[in-house]
């Protein structure tokens, strides 16, 4: 048996145990953790150094460099995310649906665990510690496969999981991790669909192809996020400023960010000069349109391929649209059914945008940076999952659930 079947085995071994542990148990394991991961938050920073002067040695871009970063506070949110993970009700054994009968059978329809659940993430860090806190919480097993730019950062926070699971009495084997440099590892990983349920990929494009194309297991793909923001003609000025900025600047390399500004068009005068000039300011390179170009003199001119691209970068694309109807029609055309806004007064506008367009989060008047799972009350998430089965949006605790239907009778016989 090689490492990486041996991990993935101890895994769904150890699964059995999370399922039926006890609430209290698995919280005691989260706080844990958290003491743990804080009080070694000088050796996670040494670790993260390290990983940070590789990449810099191998030319990684800015944006790149801080999706790996870590920081005294980026460790806090880290302790934070665990406390909200605890926080929250457990989902497994929850009874979602509860009926009887005619024959008397008494049928609940109740949440259950989906198993192994495979995370193949690129660069940040804290990923490692959000994957293992929802399936620990959930009752799943994990096994975790982050890129070489990370893996001394992820080596040492995995670590302090598996000796909060040691320490209050369940298996360290729950979070597996495949720690090696060996580039099959990942495709053999894909392979072992008797052990891992559901893999999940959490990168870039080129990363949700392979596992796609690869997987013998079912996948939740969790990548691409070409987000839009529409400027209504009746927008308020103020706000088309500030969500705007927002959601581009906040923090960029996110796939939540803004890469695409579209803007009524009888209103490009009111909105098109202050915003890209907010934006300017805050040191975004702004490219748009010939006709936006007018507007904006300082914008580099694109054509219509430059709306397909995402930066995850001090980058905006910028276009004029006839109405709202153009605008929806551009975004389920070039969009990748993350997270879109429409800045309006008008509320039939604003009801028409979140039915017509195909995303899994819509904003009304709000940045997209919210398409979190932190932010969206779910403590702490696996991704964003960007397709429509099992789940959409955000997958926190409940999406890493299944459902068992519990049939209880009284010797009832099918005739």
């Amino acid at each position: 048996m090689t490492v990486v079947e041996n991990i993935c085995k101890g895994a769904k071994e150890a699964s059995i145990a999370l399922f039926s542990a006890p609430t209290e148990v698995k919280n005691s394991v989260l706080k844990r953790a958290k003491e743990l991961i804080l009080n070694a938050s000088d050796e996670i920073l040494a670790a993260n150094a390290k990983d940070i002067e590789k990449a810099q040695s191998m030319g990684r871009n800015a944006a790149f460099i801080d999706r790996l970063a870590l920081s005294r506070a980026r460790i806090e949110g880290i302790g934070e995310g665990l406390d909200a993970v605890a926080a929250l009700g457990d989902p497994v054994g929850e009874v979602v649906e509860h009926y009887i009968l005619k024959n008397g059978l008494d049928v609940k329809k109740t949440r259950a665990p989906l198993g192994v659940i495979g995370i193949i993430f690129e660069a940040r860090p804290n990923v490692s510690v959000d994957a293992a806190a929802l399936c620990i919480k959930s009752g799943n097993g994990v096994v975790l496969r982050g890129s070489r730019d990370s893996a001394e950062s992820v080596r040492i926070l995995v670590g302090y999981m598996k000796k909060a699971l040691k320490e209050n009495g369940l298996p360290e084997e729950a979070v597996g991790l495949i720690d090696t440099e060996d580039r099959e590892a990942v495709a053999e990983m894909l392979r072992l669909d008797k052990y891992i349920d559901v893999a999940i990929p959490r990168g870039g494009n080129a990363l949700k192809k392979v596992v796609l194309e690869n997987a013998a297991m079912p996948v939740i793909a969790s990548a691409g996020g070409n987000c839009h923001t529409y400027i209504a003609a009746d927008a308020e000025p103020e706000m088309a400023v500030s969500v705007t900025l927002n959601a581009k600047t906040n923090r960029p390399s996110t796939c939540n960010a803004l890469e695409t500004v579209l803007v009524e068009r009888k209103a490009a005068e009111k909105f098109v000069p202050p915003v890209l000039e907010a934006l300017r300011k805050a040191g975004v390179e702004i490219r748009g349109t010939a006709e936006v170009k007018k507007y904006f003199p300082d914008c580099i001119e694109v054509g219509e391929e430059e709306f397909s691209k995402e930066y995850d970068d001090m980058i905006i694309k910028v276009k004029l649209v006839e109405d709202l109807a153009e605008a929806i029609e551009h975004i389920n055309k070039y969009g990748t059914n993350h997270s879109d806004a429409i800045l309006t007064s008008d509320p039939e506008k604003a009801a028409r945008f979140c039915k017509e367009v195909d995303s899994g989060a819509v904003y009304v008047n709000a940045s997209t940076r919210f398409t979190d799972g932190f932010e969206l009350g779910l403590g702490a998430e696996m991704g964003i999952s960007t397709q429509k089965l099992h789940v959409r949006g955000p997958i926190g605790l409940k999406e890493l659930t299944s459902v068992k239907y519990v049939v209880t009778g009284n010797g009832q016989l099918r005739k």
